[in-house]
C-alpha cells in the first residue's frame, strides 16, 4: 500500500531528552506530565477544524501531520489553546537548567513530493493522516516519486 494525501501539507516532528537520567522523574514533570502533549493532541483531535491531520506518538519523538503550516501556527499562537500555556510553565519550571531538552522540525511537503509505503499495515504515519492505496508490484521509489528525482 501507499499513502496518498490531498495537496500541500506540513510535517511536524517534536521531542524530547532526558539529559540527565537521575532527574528522569522531573523531566516528565517538565514535560508537562497529564497536562502536556498528550493533552494537547486529545484537544486536537476533538477538534479537526483546527488541522491536526493525524500523529504518531513515540519516545522521543512524535509525528505530526498537519494540513497547513497556518493551522500548525495558529494553535501555537493561539492564547485560547492549551499551547500557549503549556510552554509557558515548561519554561517556569526549566528555565535554563539542562536536564530537560527539547526540539522541533518542521517540513512543508509539496502535493506529490512524498513518498510512502506500507506491508502488512494497518494505517499507519502518512497513510492515517490522509489514505492508503494499493500499489502495483511493479512500481518503485523512483516512478512513484515522478520526475522529481533525476
Amino acid at each position: 500500500m501507499a499513502a496518498e494525501i490531498e495537496g500541500d501539507f506540513v510535517v511536524f516532528l517534536i521531542g524530547a531528552r532526558f539529559n540527565n537520567k537521575l532527574q528522569m522523574i522531573r523531566s516528565i514533570t517538565d514535560l508537562g506530565g497529564r497536562r502536556g502533549m498528550k493533552h494537547m493532541l486529545d484537544y486536537l483531535v476533538s477538534r479537526p477544524e483546527k488541522g491536526l491531520l493525524a500523529y504518531e506518538m513515540g519516545i522521543p519523538t512524535i509525528v505530526q501531520y498537519w494540513r497547513s503550516f497556518d493551522h500548525l501556527e495558529a494553535f501555537a499562537r493561539d492564547k485560547d489553546d492549551p499551547h500557549l500555556e503549556i510552554w509557558r510553565q515548561y519554561w517556569r519550571r526549566v528555565g535554563k537548567d539542562d536536564r530537560t531538552g527539547i526540539w522541533h522540525e518542521t517540513y512543508l511537503v509539496q502535493a506529490c513530493q512524498y513518498e510512502a509505503v506500507y506491508g502488512n499495515m494497518p494505517p499507519h504515519g502518512l497513510g492515517k493522516a490522509g489514505r492508503l492505496v494499493p500499489m502495483s508490484e511493479s512500481s518503485r521509489a523512483r516512478g512513484r516519486l515522478g520526475a522529481l528525482v533525476s
